[in-house]
């Protein structure tokens, strides 16, 4: 579609698995980047099904929205949220958009510090029911060095992964997806590919 994704390619198959197999509703993505993931998504949908994508994102600049725009059918299906995915006033206007349903993906791909992540977790978790997913991306931070070439205010010890290990010590409701975990022989979502099992 021309747009670029930033995401590895063998995690980009895993996500497309899940959405076949899940055929969700809604996919909230958090950290919408240069925006060619939700071409990526709304292109399942337009086969598959699907009602909408809700981009979140503290940065969201114009020509990005315009050039996603001409994508003409695969665009009207991207609503945009232009602020801090933990302000109360971006989770409550997921509700509104989703409404009572649960069958929701959730990709957790923004600010990747342990408080930050966390936060996300615990905010964007109930969304999801039962069947579906949560992804949090890029636990992998957690197993390579500390990046010098661009300051970052995360790295090993303060990451995506850590804020897992908390998560899951206090909500049993979701589990590593074995299923997706050993068909990936390379990926930056390690442990990250969740289950909800639970209501």
């Amino acid at each position: 579609m021309g747009e670029p994704v930033l995401n590895l390619t063998q995690d980009l198959f895993a996500l497309q698995e899940i959405i076949f197999r899940t055929r969700p509703r809604f996919i909230v993505e958090v950290g919408a980047a240069w925006g060619g993931s939700l071409l990526f998504y709304s292109t399942l949908m337009e086969v598959l099904g699907g009602e909408g994508i809700i981009a979140v994102d503290v940065y969201i600049p114009d020509d990005l929205r315009e050039r996603i725009g001409q994508h003409g059918r695969l665009a009207e299906r991207i609503k945009w949220l232009n602020g801090e995915s933990t302000d109360p006033v971006i989770v409550d206007a997921i509700r509104e958009i989703i409404g009572d349903t649960r069958e929701v993906l959730v990709i957790l791909d923004s600010h990747h510090t342990h408080d930050h992540v966390l936060s996300e977790l615990r905010l964007y978790s109930p969304f999801v029911g039962k069947g579906q997913y949560l992804v949090c991306c890029d636990t992998i931070i957690e197993d390579i060095p500390k990046q010098e070439h661009r300051g970052r205010p995360w790295g090993p010890a303060n990451n995506p992964k850590t804020a897992l290990d908390v998560f899951h010590r206090e909500n049993s409701r979701f589990a590593v997806d074995p299923a997706i975990e050993n068909k990936l022989l390379m990926s930056c979502n390690p442990g990250g590919y969740l289950l909800a099992v639970g209501d």
